[in-house]
C-alpha cells in the first residue's frame, strides 16, 4: 500500500506550489509519485473544475457540495486508489477537507449532510498526512490576488472576508480534532522554509 498526501488551506496559502515541490523531492528521493489536485485529475473533474471556479455560473451550496463529491468519487475510485494499490505516494491538492470546511463551516450546509457525501465519495479513504498552510485571510487574499488567473476563476477568492475567516477556523479545528494526522505550516514564511518543514513531516511519515 502507497501513501497518501494532502494539502490544505484557504485561498492563496502556496498548497499548489508546495505540493508540486514535494512531487519533486519525492521523485529526486526515488519514490514513485503522483501529484494530483482536486477537482481534477480526470476527464470529469476537469470539466467540473471549469464550472466550480467560474464566477459567471452562480451555484446554490447544495449543487456546489454535489460537484465537488461526484468529482471526488471519480478521483478516488479510478486513480487514487489504484496508484495506492501500486504502493505510489499520492500528493493531492484539496480533499474532503475542503469540503467539510467549504459548503459546510464557509456555505452554512449541515455537517451531517457534508459528512455523508464525503463517505460515499471517498469510501472512507482518509489520508495519512495533512499539511494545512495556515495564514489570516487578509494575508492569504492579497497573495491570491497577485496570481495572473486568464479564465478569470475566482469563486471562492471573491467571497467577504467572514467567508474566509470560517474557513480558516474550520480547517483549524479539524486540525485540532485529529492532531495524529494534521500538521499545521505557518503560510507566511518563505517557500524554501516551508518545503523543509514539510519535507520534515513527510520523511517522518515514510520512515513509519
Amino acid at each position: 500500500m502507497g501513501l497518501f498526501i494532502t494539502f490544505e488551506g484557504g485561498e492563496g496559502v502556496g498548497k499548489t506550489t508546495q505540493a508540486r515541490l514535494l512531487i519533486e523531492r519525492l521523485t529526486g528521493s526515488g519514490h514513485s509519485a503522483l501529484g494530483l489536485r482536486e477537482p481534477g485529475g480526470t476527464p470529469l473533474g476537469d470539466y467540473l473544475r471549469e464550472w466550480l471556479k467560474s464566477t459567471h455560473e452562480p451555484l446554490t451550496a447544495e449543487a456546489e457540495l454535489y460537484l465537488f463529491v461526484a468529482a471526488r468519487a471519480e478521483l478516488v475510485r479510478t486513480v487514487i486508489r489504484p496508484a495506492l494499490d501500486d504502493g505510489k505516494v499520492v500528493v493531492l491538492d484539496r480533499y474532503a477537507d475542503s469540503t467539510t470546511v467549504y459548503q459546510g463551516d464557509a456555505r452554512g450546509l449541515p455537517a451531517a449532510n457534508v459528512a455523508a457525501a464525503n463517505e460515499l465519495a471517498t469510501s472512507g479513504l482518509t489520508p495519512d498526512l495533512t499539511l494545512l498552510l495556515d495564514s489570516s485571510p487578509v494575508e492569504a487574499l492579497a497573495r491570491a490576488g497577485e496570481r495572473q488567473d486568464p479564465a478569470g476563476q475566482q469563486r471562492f477568492e471573491s467571497e467577504d472576508g467572514a467567508f474566509h475567516q470560517r474557513v480558516r477556523e474550520g480547517f483549524l479545528r479539524l486540525a485540532k480534532e485529529s492532531p495524529q494526522r494534521w500538521a499545521v505550516l505557518r503560510a507566511g514564511q518563505g517557500i524554501d522554509d516551508i518545503s523543509e518543514q514539510v519535507w520534515e513531516r513527510v520523511a517522518a511519515v515514510l520512515t513509519r
